[in-house]
């Protein structure tokens, strides 16, 4: 059995599922899994780059689901949350989980499940935020535009309300943050990424703890997109760092199926 280990992976959710099977195919009792790009190796710790594989990744996922539907969305609320150091965090979760034949995931006598589910917390309740505040302009095209800055990375979660809520018209809301955004087109919703170098959305700060209904800098926006046609500018072809959209129907709603 391998004490422990550096797994790097590419960012993506696939990609922790995939380095938490490496984890536990080799036996690894702590697996510090770090994103490419971010990774801090030790000057004697063994290291390992994991390719992501999809069917790796799935009999994780369904492994964890089959012991529990409120670990599973635990783990991914927490992923999001691209809290400094989550992967160990959720790598241990997951241990505690699946090597017990007791449900461990709500045993918050143990500090790193105590911190996932409070992460999982705060991140449904910025997916809520989302919900609640988000606010649409027309723009050129005849597409409803809404520029969001979460703290957190909840636009998979927040798909379905808003494909629910808005099903007649096509939207998009963006995170200027991520840089990355979803794409409703009438029919299905997209993954996509704009070009917006003109609009200085690096400049743009958003209202603290959404004081107001509205975006503090909403309006800076406005003149920019009246002007704009937005279909122009998208692209399709997104990096594997965004989160795959079959796990979306998962978890938009508060119990997980």
């Amino acid at each position: 059995m391998n004490t422990s280990k550096t797994l790097i992976y590419d960012g993506s959710f696939n990609g922790f599922l995939t380095a938490v099977f490496t984890g536990f195919e080799q036996k690894i009792s702590q697996a510090d899994i770090q994103r490419k790009g971010q990774a801090q190796n030790g000057l004697f710790t063994e290291t390992e780059t994991i390719f992501t594989n999809l069917e790796k990744a799935k009999r994780v996922w369904n492994g964890v689901r089959g012991r529990s539907n409120n670990a599973i969305k635990s783990i991914y609320f927490a992923f999001l949350s691209e809290q400094k150091g989550i992967e160990p965090l959720l790598y241990h979760y997951i241990q505690k989980l699946m090597g017990s034949k007791e449900n461990k995931a709500a045993d918050f006598s143990d500090d790193a499940i105590l911190k996932i589910n409070q992460l999982a917390h705060r991140v449904g309740r910025e997916k809520h935020r989302m919900e609640a505040f988000v606010r649409f302009q027309l723009t050129k095209d005849e597409v409803y535009f809404a520029n969001i800055e979460p703290d957190f990375d909840v636009l998979p979660l927040i798909s379905k309300h808003f494909r629910s809520r808005y099903a007649d018209q096509q939207w998009i809301i963006y995170d200027v943050k991520r840089k990355y955004g979803l794409f409703y087109n009438l029919q299905s919703v997209e993954l996509i990424s704009l070009d917006l170098q003109d609009a200085h959305v690096n400049s743009l700060k958003r209202n603290a703890a959404f004081t107001n209904e509205e975006y503090a800098y909403q309006e800076l926006w406005n003149n920019y997109f009246q002007s704009t046609n937005i279909k122009s500018r998208i692209n399709k072809k997104l990096h594997t760092q965004h989160v795959p959209k079959r796990y979306w129907k998962y978890l938009s709603e508060k119990k997980v199926s």
